[in-house]
Order: C-alpha cells, then sequence, then structure tokens
C-alpha cells in the first residue's frame, strides 16, 4: 500500500494531480452540469411543493387546535350560565318557600291549610318551571356542543361529515361531557 502510494506520488508529479485520479475533464464537466441541473429540478418541483404540503399542514393543526381551545372556552361559560340559571331558579324556589311557610305560620288554621295547599301548588310549578328551564338549558347546550364539534371536526379534517359521521361525533362527545 504504502509503495502504491509513493508510486501515485511520483507520478503525480510527473503527469499532473489530476490526470494521476484519471479525471477526464469532458465528463467530469458534465457530470457537474447534470448534478446542477437535477439539483435546481429537484428543487423546484420535489422540495418546494413538500415543504409548501408541510407549512399548510402545520397552520390548519394550529387553526384547528385554536378553534378547540375557543370552544371549550365557549363550554365552560356554557356551563357557568347554565349553573346560574339552576341556581337563581333554586333560590327563587327556596324564597318561594321561605314566603308560604311565613305566611302558613301566621293565618289561623283554615287559612294555614290554605297557604299550605298554595305553597305546594307554587313549589311543584316552581320545580316543574326549573326542570322545564334546566331541560330547555340542556337542550340547547347539546344542540350547540354538537355543532361545535362538528364544525371543529370537519375543518381539523378537512372533509365533508355525513349525517351519520355527524349523529356518532356528537353522540361520543355528548357521551363524555355528560360523564
Amino acid at each position: 500500500m504504502i509503495t502504491f502510494i509513493a508510486a501515485a506520488g511520483t507520478e503525480a508529479a510527473q503527469k499532473g494531480f489530476l490526470e494521476t485520479f484519471g479525471v477526464n475533464w469532458p465528463f467530469f464537466i458534465a457530470q457537474l452540469v447534470n448534478f446542477i441541473i437535477v439539483l435546481i429540478v429537484l428543487k423546484k418541483f420535489a422540495f418546494k411543493p413538500i415543504q409548501e404540503i408541510l407549512e399548510q399542514r402545520r397552520s390548519r393543526i394550529a387553526e384547528g387546535e385554536e378553534k378547540l381551545k375557543r370552544i371549550e372556552q365557549q363550554l365552560a361559560d356554557s356551563e357557568e350560565r347554565t349553573q346560574e340559571a339552576i341556581d337563581k331558579a333554586n333560590a327563587d324556589a327556596a324564597r318561594l318557600i321561605t314566603e308560604a311557610k311565613e305566611s302558613a305560620a301566621s293565618l289561623s288554621e283554615k287559612k294555614a291549610q290554605e297557604a299550605v295547599a298554595s305553597a305546594q301548588t307554587i313549589l311543584a310549578k316552581a320545580e316543574e318551571a326549573a326542570v322545564a328551564e334546566r331541560k330547555t338549558m340542556q337542550a340547547e347546550l347539546k344542540k350547540e356542543f354538537g355543532r361545535l364539534v362538528t364544525s371543529t371536526t370537519a375543518n381539523v379534517t378537512g372533509k365533508v361529515l355525513t349525517d351519520d359521521d355527524q349523529k356518532r361525533i356528537n353522540e361520543e362527545a355528548l357521551a363524555s361531557v355528560e360523564s
């Protein structure tokens, strides 16, 4: 091996460095030009479109995450408003019960019986109203939540959802929220 290197060194002095390694200038220049052309074509038609697609996907994912955060905030706000309405209805019912009890204690026996009957009627109506209001709010919340989940899913996946897909996604989302 050392003899080969020494022999190459003496030949290099005689023929020149490039000729020692068999560099053929016309072929070398042709290969260099071909390499540059292939590099330019790949950069323009392969790498650039792939990078653009990847950037578009990154931005769609970021938008989807942002929309999901907004939906979660809207859901939390809706739940808070629902709880406030339920608390108000319960406070009104408790106030009505308290008022009915106070009036019943101050009246005579006959008036007391009438007041108790009236209070029970008021309580039943208040409870019915509270239950109806709660059911209405829950139905509205479920409808809005389903719409938001379907919209977000369609935006994130980038496809149009069928009615079956929307129904299935809504049922899964509502089941996870209710549990």
